[in-house]
This record gives C-alpha cells, structure tokens and sequence, in this order.
C-alpha cells in the first residue's frame, strides 16, 4: 500500500478480491470525511444502507454517529469515518479473520496517510482487529494506543440504538477525546 495516496487506495480497494465479501457487493464502501482529520472513527464494516451508498455509516447508526460528532463540536472538516472491512458481509454479520485481515493494510494506509489527532474504535470488532484486544466494555473509557495515535474504544452506534442507557458512558469517552484535542466539553453547546 506504501505510495499509494488516498485516491489511489480507494480505487484498489473498489477492485479488490482479497475476499469473498467481493462476490455480493454493490460497492465498495471506503470513508466519508477530510483527509485532514483530526479524529479516525473506525467500525466494523458497512451495512445494507451503506452497501448501497457506498459511504460508512449513513444508516440509522450513521445518523447518530453524526449527532455524537457534532455533540463533539466536531464538523465533517474535523473527522474520517471509515471500517474494518470495506465491503458488507452477508447478514450485517461481524467480519471474519481472513476477511479483517484483507482489508487492514487499507485501514492502516488510510490511518497513515490521514495522521489523525486521534483514534475512536466503534464496537468490539475494530478494538479485536487493530489493536488485537478483545473486551469493549473492560477498554472502553481508557485510552489505548495505535503506532503512537492515541485510540478510544467505545461503544459502537448501532449498540446505543439497542441499549440506549450506554448513551452516558458513550458521552464520557467522547468528552476525553474532546480534551485532547483541546476543547472543554462544558463550553459546547451542541449537546
């Protein structure tokens, strides 16, 4: 993947066979954001909705995921919203091994050609494939680290739509990322 800038990536990725998710998509479903985000969200891989779109997160968790990012006094010039995987799997079901391990070095070369301030892992399945560790509720809250970036985990949208009283501890992780890229979460209206 080195060389590759981000438009060349996506092109590779919109080709790519690595797996069997290929086989049933109607595209491929790379990022939605800025190039020079501050903040990295990472979920798992896209749904129906996005599979037609082929941009993350536009579904129903995608709406709330704009909400929490605007919570954040966040813009879309402020973040890059991208997936595990970059193709849906059947039945919305999580990734697999092979599948997540297909599609990382495009997550790791989008990673690294964005630079971001900070990571935020969505749900238990980017926490077990980037950073290897399983546990969302033990990780979420505390900050990890990718390659020198620090990384929240947190609970993944389409979980708080579920199980919406996580919607407090949710708010908590989000305002230590909030601190760190040096805004007071007091101060922010958009709640």
């Amino acid at each position: 993947m080195e060389g590759l800038d981000l438009a060349s990536l996506e092109q590779r990725v919109s080709g790519c066979r690595k797996c069997s998710l290929w086989e049933k998509r109607t595209q491929s479903v790379f990022a939605r954001g800025t190039a020079a985000a501050q903040v990295v969200f990472v979920g798992e891989g896209p749904g129906f909705e996005e599979d037609q779109q082929g941009l993350p997160f536009v579904g129903e968790a995608g709406q709330l995921l704009d909400r929490m990012i605007a919570a954040m006094d966040l813009g879309s010039e402020d973040v890059y919203i991208c997936n595990i995987v970059k193709c849906r799997p059947p039945g919305n079901r999580n990734p697999e091994e092979a599948e997540a391990a297909a599609c990382l070095p495009y997550l790791e070369r989008q990673i690294e050609l964005v630079g971001p301030k900070v990571i935020v892992l969505l749900g238990a399945v980017p926490l077990r494939f980037l950073l290897g560790k399983s546990g969302i509720t033990r990780s979420r809250g505390n900050w990890l680290d990718y390659k020198g970036i620090p990384v929240m985990p947190t609970y993944h949208p389409a979980y708080l739509l579920r199980v919406p009283q996580k919607k407090r501890d949710v708010w908590g992780d989000l305002q230590q990322v909030m601190r760190l890229l040096g805004k007071d979460p007091a101060h922010v209206v958009g709640r």
